[in-house]
């Protein structure tokens, strides 16, 4: 029950995320519902292909879609009051991704998947939606730049994954997990911590 509402949750900041991309993309209504329900949905579709868990998930529960539409329309009427797009849409993603992590690797634990393969589905849980959404919005997608993205979905079902190891309450372990991944995912953005990365100056191309 926990999980589920957390679910909930996640896949509304999600839509809204991806809605809130959308416009400034300047789509309209129809195009904000696309890649809001993508950006909400898209990981755990990917996950479940990966791991033959059919029917997907919201298939099987289609009131996800309007949970995921409601949240795009209802982002899309007020965000004339938002003045700050770009806060808003971090703070969301990041709710979205460590709470996507979470349940991904849930999803997988129940499967009877190894620890490693339960964290690898729950990183794609919470990242690819977001790797869709920007894909469709043309932009260089999050996971893949310097940002802490990738990394802390990791970090977070690792986490997750952990606390159950050492028999932590299953009540109280995802809402630890979740709540430690996103802070750091908050620290993150606002110390700008920073993968390293690397660029092709200097080096000379295959004669």
């Amino acid at each position: 029950m926990l999980l589920h509402t957390i679910y909930l949750i996640a896949i509304v900041a999600e839509a809204m995320s991806g809605a809130i991309m959308g416009m400034r993309r300047d789509m309209d209504l129809f195009g904000i519902c696309v890649v809001g329900t993508i950006t909400a949905l898209g990981g755990g579709s990917m996950r479940d292909i990966l791991l033959g868990n059919y029917p997907l998930g919201w298939i099987a529960h289609p009131e996800y879609l309007l949970f995921t539409i409601g949240a795009a329309v209802v982002t899309a009427l007020v965000a004339r009051f938002l003045h700050h797009l770009r806060s808003v849409f971090l703070v969301v993603d990041g709710l979205g991704l460590v709470a996507f992590s979470v349940i991904g690797c849930d999803v997988a634990r129940a499967a009877g998947m190894a620890p490693g393969i339960v964290i690898l589905a729950g990183m794609i849980t919470g990242v690819f939606g977001g790797l869709l959404r920007d894909v469709l919005c043309n932009e260089i997608p999050l996971v893949l730049q310097r940002e802490l993205y990738a990394t802390i979905a990791l970090f977070t079902g690792a986490l997750y994954v952990g606390l159950l190891w050492w028999d932590v309450d299953s009540s109280a372990a995802p809402l630890i997990a979740i709540g430690a991944g996103f802070l750091v995912r908050l620290l993150a953005l606002r110390f700008h911590w920073k993968l390293p990365s690397f660029n092709g100056s200097g080096i000379r191309g295959f004669e």
